[in-house]
């Protein structure tokens, strides 16, 4: 069974590159990311506090999580409505962020990601895989790039979905979200010792990608 994980902050691109890992080694990617920012989602439709951990708890058993399509069409779906779009406004990842930090969420996403590494070859990236969801999986990499570096490729990005926000308030939330994933007290974001560290801030997505998959074929 193969499974890669990938852990770094946020606007590493790790999704991108994830992807690209999955799709080069004809292998199944589960993003983590996007199972958070439903269950923010979620909560903040239903006027929920993310950092309300009781409250949240009550939430979770009406929350189902899929996915539809594979590649770039590969949508995202909670209880069956498609929130490819939704939970990727900035909001969200904001709110996603937040209610990571709660164990309840934390251990009802993990379970679920545990199964399908258990019954898969399977890419996963996030902020606690290397460390906590996976912590014995063979290929294991940490994917960060500077603080501008990330911002940057995060405020491209939301511009291109036709976001109204400025570069200086997508630079504050990185570093704002940097803090929260690093010091929250349960399954922070931590550099494994085994894992391989690739700074991203002169790669592009394909060339990170490369050096993941050679590693993984090194031992065919």
């Amino acid at each position: 069974m193969i499974n890669i994980a990938i852990d770094g902050p946020s606007g590493a691109g790790k999704s991108t590159v994830a992807k690209l890992v999955a799709a080069k080694l004809g292998i199944t990617y589960l993003d983590t990311g996007a199972m958070y920012r439903a269950c923010a989602l979620y909560a903040v439709r239903r006027s929920v506090s993310v950092n309300d951990e009781e409250q949240v708890a009550k939430l979770l058993p009406d929350v189902d999580i899929s996915f539809a399509g594979e590649g770039e069409s590969k949508r995202v779906l909670l209880n069956g409505e498609d929130v490819s779009s939704a939970i990727r406004e900035h909001a969200i990842s904001k709110a996603a962020s937040d209610i990571s930090k709660l164990h309840c969420v934390r251990d009802f996403l993990v379970a679920q990601q545990r199964k399908i590494a258990s019954e898969s070859n399977v890419v996963l990236d996030g902020r606690d895989i290397t460390s906590n969801v996976l912590p014995n999986a063979k290929y294991k990499f940490f994917l960060t790039a500077s603080a501008d570096v990330r911002a940057e490729r995060r405020y491209k990005e939301l511009i291109a979905r036709g976001a109204d926000i400025e570069y200086e308030k997508v630079k504050a939330d990185i570093i704002d979200r940097d803090k929260n994933d690093s010091q929250r007290a349960y399954a922070p974001l931590v550099l494994t010792p085994d894992s391989t560290l690739i700074d991203s801030s002169e790669m592009t997505p394909e060339q990170v990608a490369d050096v993941i998959i050679a590693q993984v074929m090194a031992d065919k």
